[in-house]
C-alpha cells in the first residue's frame, strides 16, 4: 500500500501534522469489534475522540484496534468512538468542544497541543531536532515533564504520535533566504511558532486554515507550504509543487489527549489497562509513521519533485534564524530553562555524550 492510502499519526495537514474522510460510523466500529470478538454494545464510558485522519488510514486502523482491545480488557467499561476526517472541525474547534463536553478528546498536532500545554512546542523549534535519535532522546528526557504540563491543563495523555520531519514544498526552488522571501508561503492560521520564524526571517506569509491550502496552491494565492512528506502526498499538495527542501526545517509532534473529567469516570484498574494498551499501540504508530514518511519520498520523487539543498551559507543563516525564533517564543510558549535543557540534550546526542537524565 502506498503513501497515498495512508496517513501518518493524526496529521492531515502539517504536519503538524498536519497532521490527522468521513465520520467513522458506529456500524463500522461495531463490525470491527465483532471481528475481533469484542462486544459491540456501547461501553459504560464512551470516549468521543476527534481526528483529522481519514478512516481507512494506518492511524485509524490502529485506533480501531485500540478501541477493540480496550473494550475487551475493561469488560466493556470503556471504549472509543472516533470522528475521523476532520468532520468535527479544526483543532481549535475540537478543543472548544472538549471544554464544553461535546467531545472528550482528540488527536492533535503541535499547534493544538501548544494551545493547552505551550511548553510542548519546544520539540518543534525550527532547525533544532535534526534526526530521530535526537527526537527520541528529547522524549526520553522530557516526556514526564511534558505529561505534567498536559495534566496541569486538565488533560490526560493517551499516547505520543509523530507528524514527521517538516520540509518546505514550493513551486520554485528555495535555496536561500532571498528565495524564501520571494515565495508566497502558507502560514497555518493562529500558529505562533512558524509565525515567529517567518517574522525574524522577514517573510510575509499568507495565513490560511489547512482546509484552504490545496485550492490556494491551485489559484496561486500561495506557492509554498511546510509539512511532512507523507502529509504532502496524502493531501495531494505534492501535485501543485515542484521542489522540496532537502533539509527539514523542523519536526512535527502529535499526541492523543482526553479530558481529565472524562478520564476520572473510569476505575483505576481500567485506567491502568488503557495506559498499557495505548502505550503499545502508539509505539507501533510512531514506527509506522516514520516508515510511511520514508515511503512518501518515493511518491514525491516519482511525481518529479526535486530535492533542493540550501546553499551552505544560507543553511547557517536559517539555523541562526531558528535560534532567534526560539528565543522569541521564550515566555509565551516555554521557559528559557526548558529551552536550554532541551538544546543541551540535542547537542549531547550529536557529540556522542550521554543525554541529560529524565526530568521529574
Amino acid at each position: 500500500m502506498t503513501a497515498r492510502t495512508h496517513f501518518p499519526a493524526f496529521l492531515r495537514c502539517v504536519a503538524v501534522t498536519c497532521l490527522l474522510a468521513s465520520l467513522a460510523s458506529a456500524g463500522v466500529q461495531d463490525a470491527y469489534a465483532a471481528d475481533k470478538g469484542t462486544k459491540a454494545v456501547a461501553p459504560q464510558v464512551l470516549f468521543k475522540i476527534a481526528t483529522i485522519a481519514p478512516d481507512g488510514s494506518t492511524w485509524m486502523k490502529l485506533m480501531h484496534e485500540m478501541d477493540s482491545r480496550v473494550r475487551e480488557a475493561t469488560g466493556n467499561e470503556a471504549g472509543f468512538k472516533f470522528y475521523s476526517g476532520g468532520v468535527q472541525g479544526d483543532e481549535s474547534l475540537v478543543l472548544k468542544k472538549m471544554r464544553s463536553g461535546q467531545l472528550h478528546g482528540g488527536g492533535f498536532t503541535g499547534n493544538g497541543l501548544g494551545a493547552v500545554a505551550p511548553s510542548l512546542r519546544v520539540m518543534e523549534i525550527p532547525f533544532l531536532i535534526q534526526n530521530e535519535a535526537e527526537l527520541d532522546a528529547v522524549h526520553q528526557a522530557y516526556d514526564a515533564e511534558f505529561e505534567k504540563a498536559l495534566d496541569a491543563s486538565g488533560h490526560v495523555l493517551l499516547g505520543w504520535a509523530e507528524v514527521g520531519f517538516i520540509h518546505l514544498f514550493t513551486k520554485k526552488p528555495v535555496r536561500n533566504l532571498t528565495d524564501l522571501r520571494n515565495s508566497k508561503m502558507w502560514l497555518w492560521e493562529g500558529d505562533p511558532l512558524p509565525q515567529s520564524l517567518f517574522e525574524v526571517a522577514g517573510v510575509s506569509p499568507v495565513p490560511l486554515a489547512y482546509t484552504d491550502v490545496y485550492t490556494s496552491l491551485q489559484t496561486g494565492l500561495i506557492d509554498g507550504v511546510y509539512c511532512s512528506p507523507y502529509a504532502c502526498v496524502v493531501l495531494q499538495w505534492h501535485t501543485q509543487v515542484t521542489s522540496m527542501s532537502e533539509t527539514p526545517i523542523s519536526h512535527g509532534i502529535g499526541a492523543v489527549i482526553v479530558t481529565k473529567a472524562a478520564w476520572s469516570k473510569l476505575t483505576p484498574a481500567s485506567q491502568a489497562k488503557i495506559r498499557e494498551i495505548s502505550q503499545e499501540v502508539f509505539t507501533r504508530l510512531r514506527a509506522s509513521t516514520r516508515q510511511d514518511n520514508k515511503k512518501a519520498l518515493d511518491d514525491i520523487r516519482a511525481a518529479g519533485i526535486k530535492s533542493v539543498p540550501f546553499d551552505p551559507a544560507a543553511l547557517a543563516e536559517f539555523r541562526k534564524l531558528g535560534d532567534q525564533a526560539a528565543q522569541k517564543c521564550v515566555g509565551s510558549l516555554y521557559s528559557a530553562d526548558l529551552l536550554t535543557r532541551v538544546r543541551k540534550t540535542v547537542l549531547d546526542v550529536r557529540s556522542g555524550a550521554a543525554p541529560a537524565g529524565k526530568s521529574g
